[in-house]
Parts: C-alpha cells; sequence; structure tokens
C-alpha cells in the first residue's frame, strides 16, 4: 500500500513562489513514476506535473511549462513542486499521486494509482 500526505500549501502572495512536499510512505518509492494535480472550484482536475522514476526526466502540460517545477529525493521518499511567482487562478488543491508501478511517465490521470488527501494553495492579490 502506497499513503501520500501533501504538505505547504495556505494563503500566499502573487509573485511569492511556494514549495509544496510530498511525502510517501512506501517500500518501493524508486518504483513509482509520481505527479502532480490540481483542482480549482467548479473546474476538472488538471495535470501540473509528472517525474519519473529516478527523477531524470519531467514532464508538464504546456500551460504549466516555466511555472512549475517538480523534483524528487528518493533518499527521503519526497517529491517536491516549486510554484514559482503564483497568480490568482493557481489558487485550487494540490495533490500529489503515485503513478503505476514500474511504469513511464505519464500526466494522464489514468495511469497514477495512488492519490494524497490534497493541500490548499490560495494566491492572494
Amino acid at each position: 500500500q502506497v499513503r501520500l500526505v501533501e504538505s505547504g500549501g495556505g494563503l500566499v502572495q502573487v509573485g511569492e513562489s511556494l514549495t509544496l512536499t510530498c511525502a510517501v510512505s512506501a517500500f518501493d518509492f524508486t518504483d513509482y513514476p509520481m505527479g502532480w494535480f490540481r483542482q480549482a472550484p467548479g473546474k476538472e482536475r488538471e495535470s501540473v506535473a509528472g517525474i519519473s522514476r529516478n527523477g531524470a526526466v519531467t514532464d508538464y502540460p504546456p500551460s504549466m511549462k516555466g511555472r512549475f517545477l517538480i523534483s524528487r529525493d528518493n533518499a527521503k521518499n519526497t517529491v517536491y513542486l516549486l510554484i514559482r511567482s503564483p497568480k490568482p487562478e493557481d489558487t485550487a488543491v494540490y495533490t500529489c499521486a503515485a503513478g503505476r508501478q514500474y511504469y513511464d511517465l505519464h500526466l494522464d490521470a489514468q495511469y497514477y494509482d495512488y492519490w494524497g488527501r490534497g493541500t490548499q494553495v490560495t494566491v492572494s492579490s
């Protein structure tokens, strides 16, 4: 079983960078590609970023490129998401997820089997 716990959310000002953390309880963390997703009120969940099992490859939807940075520390079973210069439209619940064991990196949520509960990020202007 894989458990994911996000932290680091909160209220931030426009332009104030923020790093989210996802602690993963898994015996074999390096077997899983990881991703971050977000869901704003009244909107569908969308992919923010993904990272391969060894961290060498990252991917972002076109709309997210340049403002988000995903990374992982396999020694600490932890995944990070840096939100650079957030805007009010980045306000959402951010959730990390573990992808299918042994799979390559995908951004599509259908390839993710384990989900955290999310952390709220509110960007104030």
